[in-house]
Parts: C-alpha cells; structure tokens; sequence
C-alpha cells in the first residue's frame, strides 16, 4: 500500500487561545506556537496545525465554525509517494508549498507527503489472569495525563456517500475492514495494521467532520487521560466506553478545534486474513458499553444530568 496513515491536520479555529490550552491539556508536544499558527505534535511526530478560521492559506471549509480544513497523508517512501499520485492522476495539483493536494469527493483537501513521523513502540500494562501472569510483582499504573502516539484515524460524513467509498477504496487503494452498507465505511490505507485510518458515515447532502481519534497506550491511558481531561474543565461527548466493531476503548471530548477529538486504545490489528463484516447499524455496535456524560475528574463517579453521582 502507497500510504501509511495520518501525518497531520490541519485546523481553523475561532479561538486560538482556547485551542492552545486545549492541545496543551490533551497532552500533545509544542513544536511552534504564533498568533496566526499553533502547531504540536502526538510521540510519532504526527501533526497538529491550528489556524484562525480566516487564514488566507486555508482551504475552503466543508463545513461552518471551527473544524478540519486539510488532512496530510504519509507515505512510507517517495516511491510510494509516487504511486498514490499515480493514482489520482489529473486530480492531483501543486500548492504553493510545493506538496501535492487533491480533493475527495466532500471537497475536503488532502496532502501527500513522504511521511513526517517516526516509529513508536507503545508499552501498554500486560494484564493478569490465572495462570496467565504477565505482570509479577508490579502494580498497575495510574495515568495522570495522557501522551497520545498518533493521529489513528478520521471520521467524515460524507455527503455523497457512494462517491466517498468508490473515492478512498478505488482511487487511494484504501481496504475496507468493516461496514455498515450504505451508511458507514470502516477503512484502513495499509493491508496490515489498525482497524481504520478512515471512517465515512453516510449523511446525504450534508458534508462534514464527525470526530479525530488519537492513539493510546492502552485503557489505563484512555482513563487517566480522560479523567485529567475531565479535572481541567473540558466536557465529555461520551465515554468511557468500547467499540465492539473495532475493539477499541474511548473517550470523546468537546473541544475547539473541531468536532469532538477522541482517546483510544487497544483496536483490532488486521492483516491479509481479517474478514470484513456487515454490520446492522444500531447503537448497541457503537457501543459495548459507555459511560453517558463521562467521570468526574474529582470524585471519579459518573456524571448524572450535570451532576456528580456519589
């Protein structure tokens, strides 16, 4: 496969002092911090890039207010590189900055690049089990903040969903690892590796950005993130909670840069063998199980209708 995931994206905001302390907060790594540009970075060097909504160098929004306006793609190598612009063909045309860009069929702009980011090992806590004891004579940790590893994956509404599909499978080569037919696209840009890099969900006429998911270590982290998240005032989307489809723990913020911004960890790895399924779509394969209105950072009790259940 030509790409090898997220490198980085691109935001434009309204606020971008609230959406300085917030990528500070979500434990993301300050690489350059001006008035007209923030941008961090996760452990593996894949970017976060904020901008004023109104910066002339943005591309056109999908959608109103504060959202997604670019999304980078890596590619593991400038042949690979070459390949996926092979692919795109026509399509494909040069920015000022010398990268390569194209549209999807949202109209949402996307770059190509020889991958920015740099391989890391995550070292989630081993569980034990009797007769399975991978952790011996050492405590479980207690995360206070999360480090999150990557920019895993992306989710759009699509607003022709069809196009979408056809788009990221025929043109990008991307594989479909689950589905909802008709209404949801589970997608992954290498043969091997996590779950999906890409998630289109079907929403007629209606272009838009429905979450950004980082990488964690593993459910320790999703918590103790979240719940330091929690501590510092920003309000949960949902969670926590687990992903049958994917396998994955999580925890969906409201933030500022765009629509909720997701923790995760612990997602399938698929390889050549994987079967993709259909799935009906009803809550109940969303969610396992979730917490609504996430935890206290304080108390650690769910939070109930606003308040803090004791």
């Amino acid at each position: 496969m030509a790409l090898c995931g997220i490198d980085a994206v691109i935001f434009g905001v309204q606020d971008m002092e609230a959406a300085l302390r917030f990528v500070r907060d979500w434990g993301l790594h300050e690489k350059s911090v001006m008035s007209d540009q923030i941008i961090f970075e996760t452990r593996d060097g894949c970017e976060v890039i904020v901008k004023p909504v109104d910066a002339p160098d943005l591309p056109v929004a999908i959608e109103g207010g504060n959202t997604v306006r670019e999304v980078v793609w890596g590619a593991q190598d400038q042949a690979a590189l070459d390949d996926t612009l092979a692919r795109l063909g026509d399509a494909v045309s040069i920015g000022a900055d010398g990268l390569a860009r194209a549209t999807d069929p949202n109209g949402l702009s996307l770059v190509f690049r020889v991958t920015h980011r740099q391989p890391v090992t995550g070292t989630p806590t081993m569980p034990n089990a009797p007769g399975a004891y991978h952790r011996i004579d050492t405590r479980g940790p207690v995360i206070t903040q999360a480090n999150p590893i990557q920019i895993g994956h992306i989710v759009l509404f699509g607003a022709d969903f069809a196009a979408m599909r056809a788009f990221y499978t025929e043109r990008l080569g991307f594989v479909v690892s689950d589905e909802y037919p008709g209404h949801g696209c589970f997608m992954r840009c290498q043969v091997k590796g996590g779950h999906h890099n890409l998630f289109v969900l079907n929403r007629p006429g209606k272009a838009g950005i429905n979450h950004v998911a980082f990488t964690l270590n593993d459910i320790h982290e999703v918590v103790g993130g979240g719940l330091a998240m929690s501590r510092k005032g920003w309000k949960t989307e949902i969670g926590p909670g687990r992903h049958p489809i994917s396998s994955a723990y999580f925890w969906y913020f409201e933030n500022p840069l765009t629509a909720p911004l997701e923790y995760y960890a612990d997602e399938d790895y698929c390889t050549e063998a994987w079967e993709a399924r259909v799935w009906e779509r009803r809550p109940e394969n969303f969610a396992e199980w979730a917490v609504a209105g996430g935890i206290d950072g304080e108390t650690r009790r769910q939070k109930i209708g606003g308040q803090d259940s004791s």
